[in-house]
């Protein structure tokens, strides 16, 4: 018997854009809330998890999403894209490289290897896409989400500035080569 989860990829319509918003404002809310101020929480999930905003990103020929759902309701989701500059050094070619934009799962599937299912989707992806390397950004203080990656063999490569809101927070950037 085949299991009710499925990852697939996300069809480039407005109701997937308005899903994948709602789950987006959701899963980094339940994330990221309670380590940052209210205003700073406001201001980013505005600017980043509009339905017009996710059906911009749905439509970049580079970014693919994956969405995880159980009983046709989406429980996590990935957002990649191909030929990431993320942690490379100028001018250097980007093209064998994948990005793990968001990996995100709702609180009440944390812990239930969905996080895992998602990563190895991810990983499979680059290696359909010929990628030599797949990297992400991960705020420092997230330490659960440091471990798991850490779990998959990605190792520290650098560091980057991410906003949010008006705070300027410090990401690691993680890599892991194929």
């Amino acid at each position: 018997m085949s299991s009710p989860l499925r990852i697939t990829v996300a069809k480039r319509t407005p109701a997937v854009a308005t899903q994948l918003a709602e789950l987006g404002r959701q899963t980094f809310h339940d994330t990221f809330a309670a380590d940052n101020s209210a205003a700073d929480m406001a201001e980013f999930l505005a600017a980043t998890f509009s339905p017009e905003k996710q059906l911009a990103e749905l439509n970049a020929p580079d970014t693919t999403f994956l969405v995880a759902q159980m009983q046709q309701e989406p429980v996590g989701y990935a957002k990649l894209k191909l030929g990431s500059a993320l942690g490379l050094e100028e001018g250097k070619d980007a093209t064998a490289r994948l990005e793990i934009e968001r990996l995100y799962v709702r609180q009440d599937w944390i812990g239930t290897g969905l996080g895992a299912s998602l990563m190895r989707r991810a990983i499979e992806e680059a290696r359909t896409h010929a990628c030599r390397t797949v990297v992400l950004g991960v705020w420092e203080r997230n330490e659960a989400a440091i471990a798991f990656y850490r779990r998959f063999g990605f190792k520290e490569i650098g560091k980057h500035e991410f906003r949010l809101g008006q705070d300027i927070q410090t990401d690691l950037i993680l890599r892991k080569g194929l």
